[in-house]
């Protein structure tokens, strides 16, 4: 399994439905495939996880906000203007140096909306839901993370009633920085448990290139 192709399972039926329903609307000339496939990225990859990463960058910075992150994570979402459907209960994992969480909807793909936007194909998809329960370092070393055999690996299962965000490590090197540039090194898969924050050395390098 990897998160950047297409899995072999067939789609369900729903998606077929939805594919059948965009192809009649394109041919009609009424909507733009190539926009809709924009804005589903923008949605997915911008805007909704970059509510998520307003609230690490916070905790990060807050020792304060991230004890009531971590208590009362609904309400602490909350305090920066991050609610409503699919996020009404929220609770935050931590990662440690000796603890990785991830997180899944093994029935089928609840997913914090309010905080990382929509969810991305993977996320939905048989294979991942099915695997990382059973075999999370193998899923992990899939999306290019290996972990020492002394870490301890949580699989967090979502539902219709609880949804989970994983509150990734403070990347090294970056005592000092403000918030809001931190929020640049948090990614929507390390808030998912797939995936790092950015180094502060992948931001120098995005910032020269």
């Amino acid at each position: 399994m990897s998160h950047d192709h297409d899995h072999t399972d067939p789609p369900a039926d729903i998606e077929l439905r939805v594919k059948a329903l965009e192809s009649v609307l394109a041919e009609k000339g009424l909507i733009d495939t190539g926009a809709l496939d924009e804005l589903i990225d923008i949605y997915e990859n911008k805007i909704g996880p970059r509510n998520g990463a307003r609230v690490v960058a916070k905790a990060w910075t807050d020792p304060d906000y991230k004890q009531r992150l971590l208590s009362d994570a609904t309400a602490a979402i909350k305090e920066l203007g991050f609610s409503g459907v699919q996020g009404e209960d929220m609770v935050v994992v931590e990662n440690t140096p000796d603890v990785h969480n991830m997180i899944v909807c093994t029935l089928c793909s609840c997913y914090p909306w309010p905080t990382l936007g929509l969810p991305p194909a993977w996320f939905k998809s048989a294979p991942y839901r099915s695997r990382v329960v059973i075999d999370p370092r193998g899923v992990l070393k899939e999306f290019g993370i290996s972990l020492s055999d002394e870490k301890e690996v949580r699989v967090w299962d979502s539902s219709a009633e609880l949804r989970y965000l994983v509150l990734p490590e403070r990347p090294a090197g970056t005592d000092g920085w403000h918030e809001d540039r931190l929020v640049d090194l948090v990614t929507r898969d390390s808030m998912i448990g797939v995936g790092f924050p950015k180094s502060s050395a992948d931001l120098h390098q995005q910032a020269g290139a």
